[in-house]
């Protein structure tokens, strides 16, 4: 008897964490991007391959940029989760984070002085513990100074590999 209600609070305890996750309501949908004033100083590590630490109890999220653009400078695009910065790629780049299971809201913005600060894309993601999701920042066409096209795509599993593997893992930090 002991075992069966044992078996029944750890179930009731589990269940009652996933009626707790609800989704964070946004007033505007600007709301999933962080504070305006914050940018990122980023560098690279092209030793070798990053690994996450495995956490079954959260979803695993790679954001990888692709830049296809004729500029000079490489782009940075800053990348929030539910109102935050958690990061940033510049260039052709990857960096990975955890995140609680749940609804999540995510923005990609391009870091600038000038009016491009205000490109943004942003999308959803329902997330599950033990999976593993990748977004792309695609930044494409556009001329000299300028991309005509600025997206943050959910992408395929391989599709994501491929783009890693040619990528330098991104390590950034907010500029002070």
């Amino acid at each position: 008897m002991k075992q069966l209600i044992r078996g029944l609070f750890v179930i009731l305890l589990f269940a009652s964490s996933t009626w707790a996750q609800t989704s964070i309501p946004l007033s505007e949908p600007e709301d999933a991007c962080g504070p305006a004033n914050v940018n990122f100083n980023v560098k690279f590590d092209y030793q070798g391959q990053h690994l996450p630490t495995y956490d079954p109890g959260k979803a695993l999220v790679y954001f990888v940029q692709n830049q296809n653009v004729n500029v000079i400078n490489q782009i940075t695009a800053r990348v929030a989760v539910d109102g935050a910065w958690v990061g940033a790629n510049q260039g052709n780049s990857y960096f990975f984070l955890t995140l609680e299971p749940g609804e999540h809201h995510l923005c990609a913005r391009w870091q600038s002085k000038f009016a491009r600060a205000q490109v943004i894309s942003l999308n959803s993601l329902n997330a599950e513990a033990g999976k593993t999701y990748y977004f792309r920042i695609q930044i494409t066409g556009g001329g000299d100074r300028a991309a005509s096209s600025f997206d943050l795509l959910k992408i395929n599993t391989d599709e994501a590999r491929l783009l890693i593997e040619r990528s330098p893992y991104s390590i950034s930090e907010p500029k002070k």
